[in-house]
C-alpha cells in the first residue's frame, strides 16, 4: 500500500519530484505505508521526507488500484490533496523538485501520475 500527495501551493501550483530511483520520471510525492502506520501519517511523513514541506491534508482524493500502475508490482495507492506554504526542497528519493501548473507539467510522468493529475485538473473526483 502506498500514498501519493497532490500538494497545492499558493498561486495555483503543485509540487512534483523527479525520481532518483527507477522507474524514472516526475512523480507526485509520497511513498509506501509502513506497518502500523495510518494512511494519513504516511502521507504527511512522505511529503516531509521528499519535499521538506509541512503539509496540511485537505482530504482523500481517490484510490488507484490498476495492477499495471506500478511496473515494480501491484501497488494500491491512496492519493491525498494537501496544502503547504514555503519552498520545497528535494530530499530522500527526490533527485529534483519543481512546482507546476496544468499547462507546465513535465514529462515523462512516472507510474499512473498523468492519469491522476488529469483526474485532479478536470475535477473528476
Amino acid at each position: 500500500m502506498a500514498v501519493d500527495l497532490i500538494i497545492e501551493l499558493p498561486g495555483g501550483k503543485i509540487v512534483l519530484i523527479k525520481r532518483k530511483n527507477p522507474p524514472p520520471g516526475w512523480a507526485l510525492p509520497g511513498g509506501f505505508v509502513e506497518c502500523g502506520e495510518s494512511l494519513e501519517t504516511a502521507a504527511v511523513r512522505g511529503a516531509s521526507e521528499e519535499t521538506s514541506l509541512e503539509v496540511t491534508l485537505v482530504r482523500q482524493f481517490h484510490t488507484y488500484s490498476d495492477p499495471a500502475r506500478d511496473p515494480r508490482g501491484h501497488t494500491i495507492a491512496t492519493v491525498f490533496l494537501a496544502r503547504a506554504d514555503g519552498t520545497p526542497e528535494a530530499r530522500d528519493d527526490a533527485a529534483e523538485i519543481g512546482t507546476f501548473t496544468r499547462e507546465s507539467l513535465p514529462t515523462p510522468l512516472a507510474f499512473d501520475h498523468a492519469q491522476i493529475l488529469d483526474d485532479y485538473f478536470s475535477g473528476r473526483y
